[in-house]
């Protein structure tokens, strides 16, 4: 079996190179002394660092996807673990239908959803408003949360639960003491997902955002399509380093569950 042990850690590697090719390119071409992109790059310098944090339309941007990442992964989260908590422990009529609806903004094409999204703020003046986004970037997350926390419950042992009812618990105590210190892995890896989908969003932010209300996503597009510098590989660097710190974080928080003494 060595051979064959040794072809699949190569073929991984080979897969990992070319998948991260690309992001190491964006980043030396974010430290260019060149006006335009250019790899390998002239010179360094931190330039584009320096415009894209003093540039008021990139920290305009980089605040609205703060002010829109924290409170919609937050409600993501809160609806969508409380949604797999009843779907998987509640006797609920037709729960497997439901549970195929709560999926759809992941089978529908983004497009579809975020042409629905603008004819309903049409009516309710929602569109370009940040508290739109945080609607409509909430709605696209709680799949996520939901399909995460509900594979987390169906593993989970029921009997705990039950001996908790049948020691007095009322449910809201088994629910705060027993059952979400045992799911608490999966909803903070769903909120951790959230938050970087949310920074990452473009199709609802571009039809739902305004001039003022508008992400990084969004200002990263008017930017490909109109003055195109190294700029954009700064932004694409940042928000390649805000998703590697997420992934690490969760990791820790996998890890340190997992050493956790019983």
């Amino acid at each position: 079996m060595a051979p064959w042990r040794a072809l699949r850690a190569t073929l991984v590697v080979l897969v990992a190179l070319f998948l991260l090719a690309p992001l190491v390119v964006v980043v030396v071409i974010s430290f260019s002394a060149a006006p335009f992109l250019q790899f390998p790059p002239p010179g360094f310098s931190l330039r584009w660092y320096d415009l894209l944090f003093t540039t008021p339309a990139w920290t305009n941007a980089l605040l609205v996807s703060v002010e829109l990442l924290v409170p919609s992964s937050i409600l993501a989260t809160i609806l969508g673990t409380a949604a797999a908590y009843g779907l998987v422990r509640g006797r609920i009529p037709g729960a497997t239908a439901i549970m195929a609806c709560l999926m759809l903004p992941i089978v529908v094409p983004g497009m579809i959803t975020a042409a629905a999204l603008f004819g309903i703020y049409r009516g309710l003046g929602l569109n370009g408003t940040l508290t739109g986004l945080i609607i409509g970037h909430t709605v696209l997350h709680i799949p996520y949360v939901v399909a995460t926390v509900a594979s987390a419950l169906r593993v989970q042992d029921a009997q705990l639960e039950q001996a908790a009812a049948t020691l007095g618990a009322p449910p809201w105590a088994t629910f705060r003491h027993v059952t979400l210190p045992l799911i608490m892995p999966a909803v903070l890896s769903s909120l951790l997902v959230a938050m970087i989908l949310s920074f990452d969003e473009l199709i609802v932010s571009l039809f739902v955002s305004s001039a003022r209300v508008r992400p990084v996503a969004v200002q990263m597009w008017s930017n490909l399509l109109g003055d195109f510098d190294p700029t954009i590989a700064a932004i694409a660097t940042v928000c390649f380093v805000f998703a590697l710190l997420v992934l690490v974080a969760d990791l820790a928080l996998r890890a340190g569950r997992s050493l956790r003494p019983a």
